[in-house]
C-alpha cells in the first residue's frame, strides 16, 4: 500500500451524492445499533432459560477473543488486498484505502452498518448450524461486544490525544501503521496478535542506526 495521504482532509468517495453519504457514518451509530441489540439478546436467552449465567460466563471472552483474530486477519488479508486490476483497487480504496488517505476524516473512523450487518450475518449463518445456542449466543454477544470495543478504540486513537501511557502506546502502535509502515501492526484495539503472528513494527535500536540516520 503506497502512503499517499492527506492530513486534516476528507475526500469523495463515489460520485453519486446517495452513495457518498452512506459511506459516512457518525462514530456513536455502531453503539447505538448494536449496544440494544445485543443486550435484549443475552437478557432474552437468560431469561428463557435458552442459555445460563455459567455458559455466559464461559463463552463471552471466548466471543471476545475471537473478535480479536477476526479484527486482525479481517484488516491484514481483506482491509489491505489490493488485488492486480483497476476494479479490486476500486474495492480496496472503498473498503479502507479512503481511510488510508484520509486519516482524519471523523466520519470513516467506525464501521458502516452497511458493512458491519452483513458481517453479522455471516457469523450468524456460520453459528447457526451448530444448534448450540446456550454457547452460540453468549458467543456472539462477545464477539459483537469486542467488535464495539474496536471501533471505539479506533476512533479514539485517530480522533484524541489519549491521557493514559497505555493509550500513547497503542495510538503509537497504530499511527505507525499508517505513516511508516502499512505492512505492520494490524491489530488496532490491540498489540499482542501482531507479536503472536510476527507482524509488530520493530524500531531499530540506537546502536543499529547508521551515522546521520534517525530512529523512526
Amino acid at each position: 500500500m503506497k502512503m499517499d495521504y492527506e492530513r486534516h482532509a476528507s475526500g469523495r468517495m463515489f460520485e453519486n451524492a446517495f452513495l457518498d453519504r452512506a459511506s459516512r457514518v457518525k462514530p456513536v451509530t455502531p453503539f447505538l445499533f448494536y449496544i440494544p441489540l445485543i443486550t435484549v439478546l443475552l437478557g432474552w436467552a437468560l431469561w428463557t432459560g435458552v442459555t445460563t449465567p455459567l455458559w455466559s460466563l464461559a463463552f463471552l471472552p471466548v466471543g471476545w477473543v475471537a473478535w480479536q483474530f477476526m479484527e486482525y486477519f479481517l484488516h491484514r488479508n481483506f482491509f489491505h488486498w489490493e488485488g492486480s486490476g483497476p476494479l479490486t483497487r476500486k474495492l480496496h480504496d472503498i473498503i479502507h484505502g479512503f481511510h488510508h488517505k484520509y486519516p482524519d476524516d471523523l466520519d470513516r473512523l467506525v464501521m458502516p452498518l452497511g458493512a458491519s450487518i452483513p458481517l453479522a450475518l455471516v457469523v450468524t449463518a456460520l453459528l447457526w448450524p451448530l444448534d448450540a445456542p446456550h454457547a452460540t449466543i453468549p458467543f456472539f454477544v462477545g464477539l459483537v461486544a469486542g467488535y464495539l470495543w474496536y471501533d471505539y478504540l479506533h476512533y479514539a486513537t485517530h480522533a484524541h490525544t489519549p491521557r493514559t501511557q497505555w493509550g500513547k502506546t497503542l495510538r503509537s502502535h497504530h499511527m505507525a501503521h499508517h505513516f511508516n509502515t502499512p505492512d505492520k501492526n494490524f491489530g488496532i484495539s490491540h498489540r499482542w496478535i501482531d507479536v503472536l503472528f510476527g507482524t509488530l513494527r520493530q524500531r531499530p535500536r540506537r546502536d543499529e542506526v547508521a551515522p546521520g540516520q534517525h530512529a523512526a
